[in-house]
């Protein structure tokens, strides 16, 4: 495999060191998935897509309501957010058990914040389960929480949310691309990118915007289970490394941003060039950890 140096391409911000920089003051926005995963004792410790969102919003100025089916690990973004003396609220709602209750949630969210112009779905799960051994009963359930749900915010959201908000869908790069024998997840997050489109023709009348980001390999919790069932997962990236949860949480930034007022029913695809075929040779890929 190729060497390559990982920390050309590491800043501040890709580890969340940054200062934040007044971007979303005054705003008020709801992050579904805003908790993470438990972690292994014996691993380093990553950061979830969520959680960086949650406190990334924060630190720009706006209030934050963190939303997750599990209350201990939302109420511990909420505390590293107040921590930093930045505003949060903890709100437990499960996307799959209470999706009938979706529009009734975002409406205590509302009425907690005081309005509610910013939304980011986070939540997805992935079984990892080629196409041979994948139930009905599976995919209906993982296209349940994977897609269903986005659908239900983005319905009641344009009803709900303030004119001018805007929504963002975090996908993956399985959904526009075959890269882990994974068809549910591939589908289901294929999905998001015509439902992201859908919302932002939907929104149209209160100008409420939706955008979709298209993720590569993430260095979260989640990522590190999946790296470990497949080797030198990130050998193909260009940058020898995956990418942390506070690089997503940038990417989500600026699209739920005023910054991107004009950006609207679009595909960001935050993979490190995979995609667009960047990476030529295999790399030896580094985990953040150790660098």
């Amino acid at each position: 495999m190729v060497e390559i140096d990982p920390s050309l391409s590491i800043f501040a911000e890709t580890l969340g060191k940054a200062p934040g920089r007044g971007r979303l003051q005054g705003r008020k926005i709801l992050v579904v998935g805003g908790g993470q995963r438990d972690q292994p004792p014996d691993v380093e410790h990553s950061i979830g897509n969520g959680r960086a969102m949650s406190v990334l919003f924060a630190r720009e100025g706006a209030q934050v309501v963190v939303l997750d089916r599990n209350q201990h690990s939302a109420e511990d973004t909420v505390k590293h957010i107040k921590s930093e003396g930045n505003v949060a609220y903890p709100y437990v709602f499960d996307v799959y058990a209470e999706a009938k209750e979706t529009k009734k949630c975002l409406e205590e969210v509302k009425k907690m914040m005081g309005g509610l112009d910013g939304m980011v779905v986070v939540v997805g799960t992935s079984r990892r389960i080629p196409m041979a051994e994948t139930s009905m009963e599976a995919w209906d359930e993982d296209f349940a929480i994977n897609t269903r749900s986005h659908f239900m915010f983005c319905k009641h959201g344009i009803e709900v949310m303030d004119p001018g908000a805007s929504i963002v869908l975090i996908s993956s790069a399985s959904a526009i691309r075959a890269l882990d024998n994974n068809p549910v997840y591939e589908a289901s997050k294929a999905a998001l990118l015509a439902l992201s489109r859908a919302t932002a023709r939907a929104g149209e009348d209160k100008a409420i915007r939706c955008n979709a980001i298209c993720m590569g390999y993430v260095e979260t919790p989640m990522g590190r289970s999946s790296g470990r069932k497949v080797k030198n997962r990130a050998a193909t990236v260009a940058f020898g490394r995956q990418a942390t949860g506070w690089e997503t949480g940038y990417t989500a930034l600026f699209l739920i941003s005023h910054e991107s007022a004009y950006t609207n029913g679009t595909t960001q695809i935050m993979d490190g060039g995979i995609w667009a075929g960047i990476a030529t040779k295999p790399r030896d890929p580094r985990v953040l950890s150790a660098l």
